[in-house]
């Protein structure tokens, strides 16, 4: 009987792992090829991912919720008719197999009664998956002993495989990974470096917080849960600063004016601001380089694509972050379409996920909802983003060479976060001051 093993594959650049959100096919259940097998959720897109034959679903090796990593099998199919029935041991298998894989079955099939209860992030901050937990408290394996398990994960992440084979080295009779000593006597351990003391600081706990008569519980939707997650991360990683410049766009405003009209009767499309906001980002950037970073522990990778992203609404009121691959390559025109593709793909819930993959550096449009200046948080792992506030119609004084005088200018405040671990105040402030030249020296003879 042929059986073919289904893979989590690879859908998108850096994307190492997904969470299983429904199975669209049973056990026994019969699927044609290319036919829906299973919804998968990456950082912010839904997937359905389809069988690559048909035949019938012999085998559903995760549970819906569940984290498996690329390359993992997640199902089997057989392509000879029934599926075959379960077989209960091999002559393969070992006792010390066969004991983790019961633990593994038993801590995915019901939670922890009587056990340790594990949070989902550990005192350094590591996030730990529903089944790692799982596994960890019906073992009664302690947070400390989670902690010093070396996770092979992005970004460390302790996984299932990870967690077999910390038990079956307890299994076989190995020493067992024990958490740091504590000093004695008073003296510190030479090697444990001062680096090292902030991961040992317990993450804050979220209050209690009781509800009071007449309140309405609404339960957080899944990308709700992750975007509060990834927001509390990055203020935990980074320190931010913010710096605030003010740009005359007269000339944008007008300029616009004039070219939307033909614009929308040739390409059936808005020409909005955005394109030429990420053209000035683009052109500061080049001049700036060190914006365009990441930090690694204590090593600073300098990017050398441009790829912005661009902060988008979606239906469900959530935002997502689509990005403009190699921005700096791309004309006035070619934004425009880049940045109506990515804008309309979002409202329609049909972003892929290398779409929202790669960003160097995050553009958010607060002036959309009149907000004239914010205080952006930073989209790890990049180490900045800019908020555009709404453009305003203000008094100014103008310069000329026959002097000065009051007149009516189209005005907005730019508003720069930065992580001060690598970008201190004089490069984030030189850099939304070169923004801003940029926007104010726009030529308002510019063709599409």
């Amino acid at each position: 009987m042929s059986q073919v093993e289904i893979r989590l594959p690879k859908m998108g650049e850096s994307v190492t792992e997904a969470t299983i959100t429904n199975w669209l096919k049973g056990v026994g259940d019969t699927i044609e090829m290319d036919e829906p097998l299973v919804e998968v959720a990456t950082d912010k897109v839904d997937n359905e991912l389809p069988s690559e034959v048909g035949g019938t679903v012999s085998k559903i090796l995760f549970d819906v919720d569940e984290v498996a990593q690329v390359g993992d099998v997640i199902a089997i199919i057989s392509t000879d008719g029934d599926a075959p029935a379960e077989e209960t041991s091999t002559e393969a298998a070992t006792p010390q197999v066969e004991a983790v894989q019961e633990t593994v079955n038993e801590a995915v099939e019901t939670t922890s009664n009587g056990g340790i209860d594990l949070d989902k992030n550990g005192p350094s901050g590591k996030f730990y998956s529903p089944l790692v937990r799982s596994i960890a408290e019906k073992e009664n394996i302690s947070m400390d002993e989670l902690e010093s398990i070396d996770g092979s994960g992005q970004n460390g992440r302790v996984t299932k495989k990870d967690v077999l084979s910390y038990l079956d080295g307890r299994t076989n009779g190995k020493p067992a990974a024990q958490p740091a000593a504590q000093p004695q006597n008073g003296q510190q351990k030479v090697q444990e470096s001062s680096a090292a003391q902030p991961a040992k600081e317990a993450a804050p706990k979220a209050a209690n917080v009781p509800s009071m008569p007449g309140d309405e519980i609404v339960e957080m939707d899944r990308m709700r849960k992750m975007i509060s997650e990834h927001m509390v991360m990055s203020k935990r990683t980074s320190p931010h600063v913010t710096s605030f410049v003010e740009a005359d766009v007269t000339n944008i405003w007008n300029w616009r004016n004039k070219i939307k009209g033909d614009f929308k009767k040739k390409e059936g499309e808005n020409f909005t601001f955005t394109p030429v906001f990420v053209q000035a980002v683009a052109k500061a950037i080049k001049d700036f380089p060190r914006i365009n970073v990441s930090v690694d522990g204590d090593k600073i990778i300098q990017r050398k694509d441009i790829n912005i992203g661009m902060a988008a609404a979606l239906p469900s009121g959530n935002l997502i972050v689509p990005v403009i691959k190699q921005a700096d390559r791309l004309n006035l025109f070619g934004l425009a379409k880049k940045v109506n593709e990515l804008a309309n793909n979002a409202r329609e819930n049909k972003l892929t996920s290398d779409d929202i993959q790669g960003g160097t550096y995050t553009l958010t449009n607060v002036g959309t909802f009149g907000n004239v200046m914010g205080t952006p948080i930073i989209n790890q792992p990049q180490v900045a983003i800019m908020a555009t506030g709404a453009i305003r119609k203000v008094p100014a004084v103008i310069e000329t060479a026959e002097g000065d005088f009051i007149g009516i200018r189209y005005k907005m405040f730019l508003s720069h976060s930065y992580d001060h671990r690598v970008v201190d105040g004089a490069l984030g402030g030189m850099f939304v001051k070169r923004v801003a030249e940029y926007l104010e020296a726009f030529d308002p003879e510019t063709e599409l």
